[in-house]
């Protein structure tokens, strides 16, 4: 059975950086992407890490934050800087196999305030 979860969400003040990590289990992937939602918008993409090590990133966060893989905790990583308050939202991790399948986490909060 394949598990997703995300952890490493909180409250930060603005200007300042959380690294928030995807863990999952049960099947191999090739891509494994983040996503985010705020409060009355629609899902947007954060970043995506290939299985060959090739990266994209949205525009919505471009420039503050870098996905990598964790080889000895076997995550994938999303490091975000210079956070504002309208980073706000719950990200969420995206994975999908070699055959097509995608799975989704529960999303971890981050709350960006003084």
């Amino acid at each position: 059975q394949v598990r997703v979860v995300e952890s490493g969400g909180g409250l930060v003040q603005p200007g300042g950086s959380l690294r928030l990590s995807c863990a999952a289990s049960g099947v191999g992937f090739e891509l494994t992407a983040w996503y985010r939602q705020a409060p009355g918008k629609q899902n947007e993409f954060i970043a995506r890490l290939y299985s060959n090590g090739a990266t994209e990133y949205g525009d919505s966060m471009k420039g503050r934050v870098t996905i990598s893989r964790d080889s000895p905790k076997n995550t994938v990583d999303l490091q975000m800087n210079s956070l504002k308050p309208q980073d706000t939202a719950v990200y969420s991790c995206l994975l999908r196999t070699p055959l097509g399948t995608t799975y989704w986490g529960p999303g971890t909060q981050v709350t960006v305030s003084s």
